[in-house]
């Protein structure tokens, strides 16, 4: 790790554009907890969920699931090559739920009964229920897993120690807890046949989701890896330096077999419903957009990659499975949903709305930059060298 001084003063563009963000995120909450859900948003009777579970609860929980990937390979399959993604997809996957939750204040409202149907009023019989309480605990799993960097970095060695040696019961419980939400979100939709395309709609939801967060999680290691390389090169000690070509060539081919896998999963739901007729569609040449654009073709990209070590392939094969989960979700829960509906009552985010998003994002942006730029996240400690 280098120690040159990357210090160009505190109102960089960068920084201007995050404070004007901030501001604006910050009055748009005053005036949704004011005045309500009618001020900033779009949302009605008939539409119910909208950008805000679309894309920061949806988008945003599946995109997270690089921690349970990436810690699962180096941990509970004993793959050590990959120990130096660990910490960055446990801080991106930490941050995404913690940015879940909050974005959901803004949808649910009344932040202070946030813990009543997990202490109080506990609902057993409810997918919301199930979603709520695995959320929770994921946040709480994620979060002492990435303490001991914090620790690390606060000098408090005996705390450090004791939660490392939790490490792998931690991987194993984060595992069994991503696998019941990732795949809960897509079963939510079961409940409504009427309303979701018969394209997108199936009672393969909840397998959908699931095996689709796996190539989101590992695509999503690669894409921040990718973002991250060069404003945090100075960052990076030679061991992440060294492995950072192996983890992406790994990941792009478990990434590749598991985008095979929903490919395969997502025919199947199409053979089982026998909704073929719906391809010579206008709906049907958009889902052949998600399903051969963002699916088959970064899973043969990926293939390609790995084979002819083709690093810049790899990348752009991740670039577009990012996206395409994120086009999946919002298909799902917007596009496709109240399809019958005239377009005059159709859902579309307002201005605010989309800006409230914005704000959110760029919330986790701040955090991610204050804390690699303190914390040991892209190397190790020195203190800790090969304590894994």
């Amino acid at each position: 790790m280098t120690t040159e001084n990357t210090n160009k003063g505190f109102w960089t563009p960068a920084n201007i554009i995050t404070a004007i963000i901030l501001a604006i995120g910050l009055v748009i909450t005053v005036l949704r907890f004011t005045k309500g859900l009618s001020s900033v948003t779009n949302l009605d009777n008939n539409n119910p969920w909208g950008l805000w579970i679309g894309f920061d609860l949806l988008c945003g929980v599946a995109l997270a699931a690089g921690g349970y990937t990436t810690s699962s390979a180096c941990y509970v399959f004993g793959l050590k090559k990959y120990h130096s993604a660990v910490r960055p997809a446990i801080l991106t996957a930490f941050l995404g739920y913690a940015l879940v939750v909050f974005a959901l204040h803004y949808d649910v409202g009344r932040p202070y009964r946030l813990v009543y149907p997990i202490f109080y009023q506990p609902g057993t019989t409810s997918l919301l229920y199930e979603v709520g309480l695995c959320v929770f605990l994921y946040v709480t799993v994620l979060a002492v897993e990435f303490s001991p960097a914090m620790f690390e970095w606060l000098g408090m060695k005996k705390i450090r120690n004791s939660i490392h040696k939790l490490t792998l019961a931690l991987t194993i419980f984060g595992v069994i807890l991503s696998t019941l939400h990732q795949s809960s979100l897509g079963a939510l939709y079961i409940a409504v046949p009427s309303k979701l395309h018969p394209l997108w709609y199936s009672p393969y939801l909840a397998v959908l989701f699931f095996v689709s967060s796996i190539p989101a999680g590992l695509s999503m290691v690669i894409f921040e890896g990718t973002l991250a390389h060069k404003p945090w090169h100075h960052k990076m000690d030679e061991t992440f330096l060294k492995e950072h070509d192996g983890v992406i060539l790994g990941f792009s081919r478990g990434a590749s077999m598991s985008l095979a896998a929903y490919f395969c999963v997502k025919l199947v739901a199409m053979a089982y419903d026998n909704n073929w007729a719906y391809l010579a569609t206008g709906w049907g040449a958009w889902w052949l957009v998600e399903v051969l654009g963002f699916v088959l073709a970064p899973c043969v990209m990926y293939a390609i990659g790995s084979r002819e070590k083709n690093i810049p392939l790899i990348k752009w094969a991740a670039v577009l499975t990012v996206f395409g989960i994120i086009l999946n979700r919002f298909n799902v829960s917007l596009v496709a949903f109240n399809w019958q509906l005239p377009a005059s009552q159709r859902y579309f985010p307002s201005f605010l709305e989309i800006m409230l998003s914005i704000f959110v994002v760029t919330v986790g942006v701040t955090a991610y930059r204050f804390i690699v730029s303190r914390m040991p996240i892209f190397y190790e400690h020195p203190e800790y060298k090969d304590a894994h």
